[in-house]
């Protein structure tokens, strides 16, 4: 008796892989010409040719589904906390840091030895987005790596020894002194409880003598705690922060913890536990007990957050970068399935209702990258004084924007898919999965409305200088006039400003994506996007006032199959 046949339905679905997330990205593909990365295409390409790659999609699902796994003590008892990952994990480190993912923004010259690239922030915030697209557990230590440079610079002899090793493009994953290594990665060890607040800082650092340990790198302190919530944590150094001074006059300052001292001896810190967390399985999360740790002084005393200031500017762009990616990822896919599927003899992606819905969500994603690549270009020219403020003020407002946005349009992808998108072994559930987590790496929306005001109370010029922008970018479009007018409003009520953060935020992210959008993207996108964000009709979901769009060519923009 013959098989019964299978049902055709989503099952008979291609997998989204091999295709060149560079050149089937649009969005992505005009970003980098708008931002000033035009030169930088056809290495780009060469990476969305990787990053899409069948054997790269393998990858990021190996890598997630055999997680690290902690070994406290070696066969004979003595103890040695190893983090093993899965061999996928280490493929994945290799592939970013040969791209130079966590050092390209700091490489000063060309490979030809010429003048600097002005686009050297956006070009690598280009290739992040991608690689956020088969594994973005990877990229908090990638992400951390590259942040840390500011902060080790503040340190000459550490710099002098960390910062040329993070500068190389191998991976060495070898547990050594970080003298006799070819390549250093390094991790954020602040938070010392859920919330992360740097004014509740128990560890504590009392300062080494000179002649007790011979180190290179200028005063050594012993450093004592337990770290909360450590990524990476068997990186080569830690970025720690701990109390100075006296017992009633305690100041915060910032050290490097190097995870192997001169002697390849390992410091004096141990891995209490690997955390289970939502998303991002690839990579390790654990909490650590640092006992009298030997580490730098990056900075003066008291310093730590002053330190610390740069390398989360930093981190909190690659925040908005990856999230952006993830949500690129869960878009393509919602997209590719409406696309294969059919309802009867017709795909569903012509339905007007599904096509409305699928269009809405391009919006997002697509102000999502425009705000990422936008803030990328203000740190590459942070000298100008323009660009300078809108990376200061800018940074934490599209962090927060993306957090918020990106779970509802991953819930509404899942939704696109019905009852398989929360199956384990599709693809819209890892990544749907790892963006909360992603989202607030460096930091809460709250805490990033929190750091908004404190810019407006603190350099108020910062502020005044974006809104002139902005107020520039509006011209003559009624709406993106009329959203300047509210913000400006909500800023000259100082009374209610407290309570309002978070609709100051939203509306700054909102309308700097608008301006973006008008002046760069195809009018149907900007259009759309400007007079449902910005109108008055309210709005609970995705697919809605958009039947005046073009639709079609909003999803045929996004769409991942072309190219």
């Amino acid at each position: 008796m013959p098989s019964p046949k299978p049902p055709s339905p989503a099952t008979s679905i291609p997998t989204l892989e091999d295709i060149n997330l560079f050149s089937s990205d649009v969005a992505l593909q005009d970003a980098m010409v708008r931002e000033g990365a035009n030169l930088a295409a056809k290495r780009l390409a060469g990476f969305g040719l990787m990053t899409g790659s069948a054997s790269a999609m393998e990858l990021g699902a190996l890598a997630n589904a055999h997680g690290p796994r902690l070994t406290t003590h070696d066969r004979n008892g003595a103890r040695c906390d190893r983090v093993d990952y899965h061999p996928a994990y280490h493929g994945l480190m290799d592939m970013s840091m040969s791209e130079g993912l966590h050092t390209s923004a700091w490489l000063a010259v060309t490979a030809s030895g010429g003048p600097p690239r002005q686009s050297l922030y956006v070009e690598r915030a280009g290739s992040l987005y991608m690689a956020a697209q088969a594994d973005a557990g990877h990229l908090r230590s990638i992400s951390m790596t590259h942040s840390a440079v500011p902060a080790l610079r503040r340190n000459a002899e550490v710099a002098d020894t960390w910062v040329p090793k993070i500068a190389s493009r191998s991976y060495d994953r070898s547990a050594h002194a970080a003298d006799s290594k070819t390549s250093l990665t390094v991790a954020f060890a602040f938070a010392e409880g859920p919330g992360g607040d740097a004014s509740a800082i128990a560890a504590t650092a009392v300062p080494i003598a000179a002649t007790a340990v011979p180190m290179a790198g200028g005063s050594l302190y012993a450093v004592s705690g337990v770290k909360w919530s450590i990524a990476a944590p068997d990186s080569d150094g830690l970025l720690v922060l701990a109390n100075t001074g006296s017992a009633t006059a305690k100041a915060v300052s910032c050290f490097l913890v190097p995870r192997m001292l001169p002697d390849d001896q390992p410091n004096s810190f141990i891995i209490r536990r690997l955390k289970d967390r939502l998303g991002l399985h690839s990579s390790a999360c654990a909490e650590i007990e640092l006992r009298n740790a030997q580490a730098f002084l990056l900075g003066s005393e008291g310093q730590g957050l002053e330190v610390l200031s740069e390398t989360i500017l930093h981190a909190r762009l690659d925040t908005v970068t990856v999230t952006a990616g993830l949500m690129r990822q869960c878009l393509a896919q919602a997209l590719h399935f409406a696309e294969h599927q059919c309802d009867g003899s017709s795909p569903l992606i012509g339905q007007p209702l599904i096509e409305q819905t699928l269009a809405d969500m391009a919006l997002d994603a697509e102000a999502a990258s425009a705000l990422g690549f936008r803030l990328a270009r203000a740190f590459d020219r942070a000298t100008d004084a323009r660009a300078a403020a809108w990376r200061r003020l800018m940074t934490p407002v599209s962090a927060y924007w993306v957090s918020r946005r990106a779970p509802v349009l991953s819930a509404e992808a899942i939704d696109c898919l019905g009852g398989i998108g929360c199956l384990q072994d599709w693809p819209l559930a890892r990544p749907s999965r790892d963006i909360p987590v992603a989202a607030l790496a460096d930091g809460t929306a709250n805490s990033m409305a929190l750091d908004v005001l404190r810019i407006l109370q603190r350099e108020p010029e910062v502020a005044e200088t974006v809104m002139e922008e902005l107020g520039q970018a509006a011209g003559d479009d009624p709406h993106l006039r009329a959203a300047h007018a509210r913000i400006e409003a909500i800023l000259h009520d100082p009374r209610h400003l407290d309570a309002r953060g978070r609709l100051l935020v939203e509306a700054l992210a909102g309308l700097a994506a608008g301006t973006i959008l008008r002046a760069h993207g195809p009018a149907a996108v900007a259009d759309a996007f400007i007079m449902t964000r910005m109108g008055n009709e309210p709005r609970q979901s995705y697919g809605q006032g958009l039947e005046w769009a073009d639709t079609r060519l909003i999803v045929r923009r996004a769409s991942p199959n072309q190219g």
